[in-house]
């Protein structure tokens, strides 16, 4: 008997052992984690770490060397290369399987060339190709510039932007691309921060939603058209103590709990797949040697199964600027500890940590961790089935109808019309302006690429269209005309006398200002990523500019061009018509003109508070009741424009706004309808706002906070019944302990078509015990 229970076991032992033989990496037929778990079996410790390690592609070594000559810069986050390194060198690490991932890769040809030396290796494992597609593929010459974050965001509609990203994913696969490092879900707090124009603005809620939105339209069902998306910073750099990027955060897990997380929270429930760290300080702990943040929340807490990867030279600054390291290896050890998971970028990494891991400083096991997470990833978006792009295909899909109309569409509504009055002794507003003859368009921003925004390389001229060739088109039975007041912002030359004189001339005035956050226009470069500001008002003479034009003629139209908020008091008091375009992408010119001319209704809002000056900051809606308790002696405590603000050429009037209970039990949702009527005779759209205040609380409470919004369209004279359900659970906070309750007591609904108290609409209710 006991032979025959010997002789079973070792025929299943040799049977496991067969299934396992069996079992191929290369497969496409086996089960995912099968195939990664086979693959870990067949990889030497320097394999498994060359995964976790990224480069800048070639193309762009090539470059940066021309224009940086030879100098490695570690303030510099555009430009990379490596010293002492040459292309051919580089080449021979991918053939040996030390590079699992590249960066700013220039087209399809570089992906498939690079691809190529990956099929060199011992096992054939392909590259995993990152890039900044933030906005559409912007980086990559010919592709579809969408509007910028902030700009996408004001159009309010999480449907719109999951199709940009969508689109925006099918341009990036189309290239031999598969992940991008998007989207940016930091809450925006400080105008002078330089990447305001790269978040969705600066309510916890908003930002949720729409990162959700681009997180679900780029990664979809991981198919031969989707991308891995990255969330990002991790966490709260876009309030930084002095306005600058990367500068010193400090913040108590209270806010860090009601702000920072939240968006985060809810890209790991939407399944992102990987996450950058932030390069700020947290608390005092770097963000990329912070394992409270990285393994405790990410992971622990959250459930986080995807990568973390380090943003650019991140891991060096913990020794070199942050001095939390006191070598380049501690700083390795450190982030690696924490859960870092690959290196953003270069090849002072891999050797450390295969020593480190050698001599029992950092176990095997931690290495197989990010590794099994890398691989996931290459297996997740299909490229062992197949590495390359068709480059003849990718010209078909850059840039193409549907997304160029895509494009136009987010444009439109994502423009907000901020002022629109008459002028003394006229009876109609200044927009729209179809009847116009003779229109001159002037301005810094009016006649080049600056709405294309940060993240974007040069793009064709026939794939952009200005304001003025906007303009010029649309108005096509008008005489406009185009006068050069001088581009440059930082170094203004002085035309501002023979603007105003040619003003004179015209029926209409339109005058383009604000920022540029052009990255391949680095010496003029206003606003962007590292290019924060002391103040918010507008830059250079642009000012000067606008006062000298309504001196001599007041029929004026100011638009907006720009990336952060830009705060000018004499403007809103005096302008009769102010836009309010962000940085509104490829096709924002045609979009502009359309809503000057009346064809198209203004439908964009703010989602972000502009501040009356940067006195101000921090500026935003959802402040505590005590943050403008005493007033200012010199300026107003209001801000210059509210968030959730933004007007039509419609008439909206809100009426008859209801709570199905006025008292509710524990678990029971907030049910609220309200009654909107287009009063106007022109169709429109309109963003119904539901805020919600806890009027009594054991912790001081924001005197309103967005729960939810509806975009809806309406005929001329037509009325619609908006629905809302909050639920329950939206009702509360994170109390003295850090836990999350609701508590019972009286709450303020508020239903409007902005945060201003004058647009609101509230009723009462009452949260029973």
């Amino acid at each position: 008997m006991k032979l025959i229970f010997t002789v079973i076991f070792i025929l299943l032992i040799t049977l496991a052992g067969f299934s396992q033989k069996n079992i191929n990496y290369k497969d496409k037929n086996t089960s995912l984690e099968k195939r990664v778990t086979d693959l870990m079996q067949r990889m030497t410790l320097e394999e498994k770490i060359g995964q976790m390690c990224q480069y800048v592609a070639i193309e762009h070594i090539r470059e940066t060397k021309k224009k940086m000559k030879g100098e490695v810069m570690i303030e510099d986050d555009q430009a990379g290369m490596y010293k002492g390194m040459s292309t051919e060198d580089l080449k021979q690490l991918v053939r040996d399987g030390k590079v699992g991932s590249f960066l700013h890769v220039k087209d399809a040809k570089e992906a498939n060339e690079l691809q190529k030396l990956a099929m060199e290796t011992r096992l054939k494992i392909p590259l995993l190709i990152g890039i900044d597609a933030i906005h559409g593929h912007a980086l990559i010459e010919g592709s579809t510039v969408f509007p910028t974050q902030l700009g996408l965001s004001a159009t309010w509609n999480d449907q719109l932007v999951y199709n940009v990203a969508k689109a925006t994913a099918k341009e990036v696969r189309s290239t031999g691309m598969h992940w991008t490092f998007s989207p940016n879900v930091d809450v925006a707090r400080d105008p002078r921060w330089g990447r305001t124009g790269e978040t969705f603005g600066e309510d916890p809620v908003l930002v949720t939603n729409l990162g959700v939105a681009f997180t679900k339209g780029y990664q979809g069902d991981f198919g031969d058209e989707n991308i891995i998306a990255c969330a990002k910073h991790f966490i709260a750099g876009s309030e930084p103590l002095n306005g600058s990027n990367a500068s010193t955060m400090d913040a108590s897990m209270h806010q860090l709990r009601e702000i920072w997380l939240p968006p985060y929270k809810a890209q790991v429930d939407a399944g992102v797949y990987s996450f950058m760290a932030a390069h700020n300080e947290l608390n005092g702990v770097p963000c990329h040697s912070n394992k409270f943040l990285l393994t405790d929340i990410l992971r622990n807490e959250w459930g986080f199964d995807g990568f973390v990867v380090s943003d650019w030279m991140d891991i060096e600054r913990l020794f070199l600027t942050q001095k939390v390291a006191g070598s380049p290896e501690e700083a390795i050890k450190m982030s690696v500890d924490a859960g870092m998971d690959m290196h953003m970028h270069g090849p002072y990494f891999l050797e450390p940590l295969e020593k480190m891991v050698k001599n029992g400083i950092i176990s095997e096991a931690r290495i197989d961790e990010s590794c099994r997470k890398i691989l996931k990833a290459k297996f997740l978006v299909g490229i062992f089935n197949n590495p390359f792009s068709d480059e003849e295909v990718s010209k078909t899909i850059l840039f193409n109808d549907e997304h160029k109309k895509l494009a136009l569409k987010a444009a439109r509504e994502s423009i907000i019309l901020l002022k629109n009055s008459s002028l003394p002794g006229q009876e109609n507003s200044l927009l729209p302006a179809k009847n116009r003859k003779r229109i001159l368009v002037t301005g810094p921003n009016a006649n080049n690429h600056r709405m294309l925004g940060d993240w974007t390389l040069a793009q064709p001229e026939e794939n952009i269209v200005t304001p003025f060739e906007g303009i010029k088109s649309i108005f096509a039975n008008s005489e406009v005309e185009y006068f050069d007041s001088g581009e440059s912002l930082l170094h203004p030359v002085d035309r501002i006398d023979a603007a105003a004189a040619k003003a004179k001339e015209f029926d209409m005035v339109v005058v383009v200002v604000g920022s540029n956050s052009l990255r391949y226009d680095r010496k003029e470069k206003t606003c962007g990523e590292n290019v924060d500001r002391a103040s918010i008002n507008l830059i250079g003479n642009q000012l000067e500019l606008v006062q000298a034009i309504y001196g001599a003629n007041k029929n004026v139209v100011v638009v907006f061009v720009n990336g952060r908020p830009l705060a000018e008091p004499w403007i809103k008091e005096n302008i009769s018509a102010i836009i309010e375009a962000w940085e509104p992408g490829a096709m924002g010119g045609t979009a502009l003109a359309e809503i000057l001319a009346g064809e198209v209704n203004p439908s964009g809002k703010l989602t972000v508070t502009i501040p009356y000056s940067v006195g101000q900051i921090t500026s935003v809606y959802n402040h505590k009741p005590m943050h403008f308790f005493h007033k200012y002696i010199d300026e107003p405590i209001e801000p210059l424009w509210e968030f959730g603000f933004g007007m039509s050429y419609s008439n909206f009037i809100y009426s008859n706004m209801k709570i199905e209970k006025s008292e509710l039990k524990s678990g029971e949702p907030v049910l609220v309808t309200i009654d909107i009527k287009n009063s106007s005779s022109i169709d429109g759209d309109e963003v119904v706002q539901l805020y919600i205040r806890d009027n009594y609380s054991s912790v001081t409470r924001p005197v309103k906070e967005l729960k939810d919004y509806q975009r809806i369209s309406l005929k001329a004279g037509e009325t619609k019944t908006v629905n809302f359900e909050i639920p329950y659970n939206k009702l509360g906070f994170y109390n003295t302990n850090n836990k999350y309750v609701v508590e019972p007591g009286e709450f303020t609904i508020f239903t409007g078509s902005s945060s201003k108290k004058s647009s609101l609409q509230t009723k009462t209710i009452t949260v029973l015990k």
